[in-house]
Formats: structure tokens, sequence, C-alpha cells
């Protein structure tokens, strides 16, 4: 699902730092849900952090659902601070849900909400540029003038 769809359009774009260390982790943050479970809150990219964070361990699955999962820890001070749907299963697909497959654990990560290019108003998920192939979390640093707690 593409995050151009009516009902994530309209979401605030957030840069997302390790709490631990306060790393910068990507500028393409989303507040989500958990599919599985609503009451559990955290924050998706739809891009792979590029050089701020690692797998750690091997895959594994929820009782919840059988999303294949594999957790992502911050490469500058090793601590978890997410995981990566690496296969997720038919419910899910099936289900609303953002196209994201980049979790960030809420209780790991701060965040800051961007802001457009006046500077003036959020930044929306309905106003950034489609990505395409070659894009990555690189091409997209925000100054401190762009975010906003």
């Amino acid at each position: 699902m593409s995050t151009s769809n009516a009902s994530f359009k309209n979401k605030c774009v957030a840069q997302v730092n390790c709490i631990f260390c306060e790393s910068l982790l990507c500028t393409r943050g989303m507040k989500a849900v958990l599919l599985a479970d609503t009451e559990v809150e955290l924050f998706s990219t739809d891009i792979p952090p590029n050089r701020t964070v690692d797998f750690v361990a091997s895959c594994y699955s929820t009782e919840s659902c059988k999303c294949k999962l594999r957790d992502i820890a911050c490469l500058k001070c090793g601590n978890v601070v997410g995981y990566h749907v690496v296969a997720p299963c038919k419910p899910c697909l099936l289900s609303c849900n953002n196209g994201h497959f980049w979790m960030f654990n809420s209780d790991a990560v701060s965040t800051l909400n961007r802001l457009d290019a006046t500077g003036l108003n959020l930044l929306l998920w309905g106003d950034l540029p489609e990505l395409e192939d070659s894009e990555n979390e690189e091409s997209e640093s925000p100054s401190e003038e762009e975010c906003i707690r």
C-alpha cells in the first residue's frame, strides 16, 4: 500500500532518534499502531534506515501473527530500537496498513515533527515526493530548522 493513501497522507513526518544515544535513525518516520495489537504505538518508515541500524539475532514470529520479524539495533550504541518486517503474513498485508516494514519501538526512540519548506507548517506525508528505487535515507537530512518538538 502506498503512503499516499488518503488515510495516511495527513500524518506528520517525524525525525526518529535513538533514545539511548540520541543518534539520528531516520528522517521519514510516521506514528503508527501495531496491526496485531492496536493498543501498541510505534513509529515506522518506508525506506530502510541506511547506515544507522543493523540486524541483530535471527528472524522470529509472534503469537499474534505469522509475520517474519528481525530486530534492528542502533549502530552507534548497539541498543535494540525496533524491528524489520522481513516477510509480512497475509492477514497483515490485507489489513489497512501504511506499507512500512521498518518499525521503531516507542520506548526506544524520540521523535521530532519535521516542518515543510516554509518552516511554518508541519510536513505531512502527502507532501513528500514519491520515492524512486534509487532514493534512500541519506538523501534527506533535515536541518534543525526543519524539526520541531
